[in-house]
């Protein structure tokens, strides 16, 4: 009989974890007043829109090379490879606070802050299965997830109101203090885990990480199914002309936050079941993500829409179960290298996903673009569901399905608890 799943209050009543925690809450308003910040003092300075949201995209595209900076998280400690990156964003963010900044500086300053979040977000998911047991882990991802999701839904209108009532320097100020405090919790909150790389390995790089990941295969079928959000995250960048298809930009807020709303319900829901039983429904979740998608193009309404990508959030709270094996899986010496590729693709198929779908809605309409990512994605999930069952049928332990092990031909253990 399967054992029950872990509670909230149990993966809460691990201290470290909580200060991890508020750490990231912090970290997700320092992230959202930035780019608000930004772009209000852009379109201030120039009166485009253009400009403006050219700005706010800039600051998505450091994270797909901050991936390739994971590994710094097992040359390191990867308590101080947070407080390193969380007090150097404190600076370079006081920085852009500096009345008469130029544009360009400002815009640079804020890539730098941005490619910073590569290695610190690695390190804490590297630390995270050292913290937690396996069972806790995956309500600790679902609880970390949820976090980023609400951040989203909230951080538009809150990063709005504290740049209108304070200004951009003012906002930038209190973002600045938010990474410093991150920064002293981390610092006196966390013990000092040491590097857990060998000596030897003193230059970790994104192309060594891509190695262990190829060279084990409950890893690469992860990252597949991980990647298959380039699929169901065309919506998002859709939303604005598919609210304009269906006559109106009051559409737009319920088409935004149907997907993050969907993916904290979801994150809810999952973690209430236990871990065995999350693996097993790991592949047909994917599946479920695009599928659910696939009546957008028939255009049924707004409401209907609304309906179907907050479902398609729902089925997406899997990244949580998807995070949790795949940090399990990586070799603990080498894990803040293999989540760096992990970040590294996520990022490049949400932006090959966006950017495919852009183009595909410039000769069909909007929601059928939608439709036809769904469609595709759904054949790609049922591979990477495949594989994955195959992966860990394969793998032998007490527990059956899901057992946390080490690559495949290894003999060590990855994931257990050591808090």
């Amino acid at each position: 009989m399967p054992a029950r799943a872990a509670s909230f209050r149990s993966v809460f009543a691990v201290a470290e974890f909580r200060r991890i925690w508020l750490a990231q809450l912090l970290s997700v308003a320092g992230d959202q007043l930035a780019r608000v910040a930004l772009t209000v003092l852009v379109f201030d300075r120039t009166s485009s829109a253009g400009w403006a949201s050219a700005a706010y995209a800039l600051t998505f595209v450091p994270d797909l090379l901050g991936g390739a900076l994971g590994g710094i998280a097992d040359r390191f400690s990867r308590r101080i490879v947070m407080v390193v990156t969380d007090v150097g964003r404190a600076v370079l963010i006081a920085l852009m606070a500096v009345p008469g900044l130029p544009l360009p500086a400002a815009a640079a300053l804020l890539f730098f802050v941005q490619l910073m979040a590569g290695p610190f977000h690695a390190a804490r998911q590297a630390m995270l299965p050292d913290l937690l047991d396996p069972d806790r882990l995956v309500v600790g991802q679902a609880v970390i997830s949820s976090t980023y999701q609400a951040g989203l839904v909230v951080g538009f209108g809150a990063g709005a109101a504290v740049v209108t009532g304070l200004g951009v320097p003012g906002a930038l100020l209190i973002d600045a203090g938010t990474f410093a405090l991150s920064a002293l919790m981390l610092r006196f909150g966390l013990k000092r885990y040491p590097p857990s790389a060998p000596r030897h390995h003193r230059r970790p790089s994104l192309i060594a990480g891509c190695r262990l990941v190829a060279r084990d295969r409950k890893l690469r079928w992860l990252l597949l199914i991980a990647c298959c959000c380039g699929f169901y995250v065309v919506p998002e960048g859709l939303a604005v002309p598919v609210a304009a298809e269906l006559g109106g930009a009051g559409a737009l807020p319920w088409l935004l936050a149907a997907n993050p709303a969907g993916s904290v319900l979801g994150g809810i829901l999952l973690s209430r079941i236990p871990r065995e039983r999350q693996v097993r429904l790991l592949g047909a979740l994917t599946v479920a993500s695009s599928l659910v998608l696939i009546p957008t193009g028939w255009a049924p309404g707004l409401v209907t829409i609304v309906v179907l990508w907050t479902i398609s959030g729902v089925f997406s709270a899997h990244d949580m179960i998807t995070q949790t094996q795949y940090g399990l899986a990586a070799p603990p010496d080498h894990r803040g290298q293999v989540i760096g590729v992990a970040i590294a693709a996520l990022r490049a198929a949400q932006a090959a996903g966006i950017a495919a779908g852009g183009l595909l809605a410039q000769v069909v309409a909007p929601t059928t673009a939608i439709t036809v990512a769904a469609v595709a994605g759904a054949v790609v999930a049922c591979v990477a569901g495949a594989g994955w069952t195959r992966a860990v049928s394969s793998r032998r332990g007490p527990e059956g399905l899901g057992d946390p092990v080490g690559p495949v031909g290894g003999t060590t253990p990855v994931g257990e608890h050591r808090s």
